[in-house]
C-alpha cells in the first residue's frame, strides 16, 4: 500500500487505520480526520500530478507551489472546520471509440490535494475489503496484473469463454444517497463525511454555465465512488446483481468451458 518513498508518519498512519480494519471488519471509524495534519497533505501534495489540466479558477500546480506550506495550512484549516467550499469540476469529452465520447470532471489543483488527502485515509480501510480478484482503482495492481490473472486462471481450467461487462453510464446514474449509505457501513467520521458530500454536491462547469446533476458523479477526479465501494457492494455483483438508480438488473454471469456453445 504504501510506496518506498512517503513520509514515515504517513505509512505508520496507514498501517495504524489498515490493521483496525483487517482486525475489526465491522468496524465504522468514527475518528479519522486526527490524521490530517500538515505532513499528511504535504504528502498528498507530492502525490498529486502536477502536469494535469487547470480546474475553473485556473490555477496551475507551479503558482500553488509558491506558497505551498501556507496553501496546505489553510487548506487543511478550511477543510476540518467545515469552511471549505468545493469548487464546480470543469467538464470536457475525451474519445470513448467507435465515436463516442466520455465526460471528464477537472477539479481544481487544491481540490486534487485535498481529495488526495482524503483518498490516503480511506485506502487502508477498504484495501482489506476488497476482494483478491479486484483490480481496478486499488495503489500497486495495474491492468496488467489483472489479465495475468485471468490468463493463469483461464489455463487453470483449460480454457473458457471470458466475458467483459460494462455498466453502462455507471457514473452517470450513480445514486449519492447508496453511495454515502456504503460509506457509512466504515466510516463515520465527521469530517471525511462532509468533505465527501460536498464533492458529491459540487457543479459541473460546461460551455459556461454551472449545473447540479441530482444523480451521477463526474469522472477524473483524484477520490472516484470505486475508492469507497466496500466489499459488500463488490460482492453482491459476484452474486449477479446490480443495484443502482432505485433498480436491480439481474445478469447471468456464465463461464463455459472451451468446446461448449458460446453464451447468447
Amino acid at each position: 500500500m504504501a510506496d518506498a518513498t512517503e513520509s514515515e508518519p504517513i505509512s505508520t498512519g496507514q498501517r495504524r487505520i489498515a490493521e483496525l480494519a483487517r482486525q475489526m471488519p465491522g468496524l465504522s471509524f468514527t475518528s479519522l480526520n486526527h490524521y490530517l495534519d500538515q505532513s499528511w497533505f504535504l504528502e498528498a501534495y507530492r502525490r498529486t500530478r502536477k502536469d494535469g489540466a487547470v480546474g475553473v479558477d485556473e490555477q496551475t500546480a507551479a503558482e500553488y507551489a509558491e506558497h505551498l506550506e501556507a496553501n496546505l495550512q489553510e487548506l487543511r484549516d478550511r477543510a476540518k472546520s467545515g469552511r471549505y467550499r468545493a469548487p464546480a469540476v470543469r467538464r470536457v469529452y475525451i474519445p470513448k471509440g467507435e465515436g463516442k465520447t466520455r465526460p471528464i470532471g477537472i477539479p481544481t489543483f487544491e481540490d486534487k490535494v485535498l481529495q488526495r488527502a482524503v483518498v490516503l485515509v480511506l485506502e487502508p480501510i477498504y484495501e482489506q475489503d476488497f476482494l483478491d480478484c479486484s483490480y481496478g482503482f486499488r495503489p500497486g495492481r495495474s491492468a496488467h496484473q489483472a489479465l495475468g490473472a485471468l490468463r493463469d486462471q483461464l489455463m487453470a481450467i483449460g480454457g473458457g469463454w471470458v466475458i467483459e461487462l460494462d455498466i453502462e453510464g455507471f457514473f452517470d446514474s450513480l445514486d449519492k444517497a447508496q453511495l454515502r449509505e456504503f460509506l457509512g457501513h466504515r466510516v463515520r467520521d465527521g469530517v471525511v463525511r462532509r468533505l465527501i458530500g460536498k464533492w458529491l454536491k459540487a457543479g459541473v462547469l460546461e460551455e459556461g454555465a454551472v449545473t447540479h446533476p441530482e444523480t451521477g458523479t463526474p469522472q477524473g477526479g483524484v477520490i472516484t465512488p470505486p475508492t469507497i465501494l466496500p466489499k459488500r457492494y463488490e460482492r453482491s455483483l459476484w452474486r449477479s446483481r446490480v443495484i443502482g438508480c432505485g433498480r436491480s438488473t439481474e445478469m447471468d454471469l456464465r463461464v463455459r468451458r472451451c468446446g461448449r456453445p458460446a453464451p447468447h
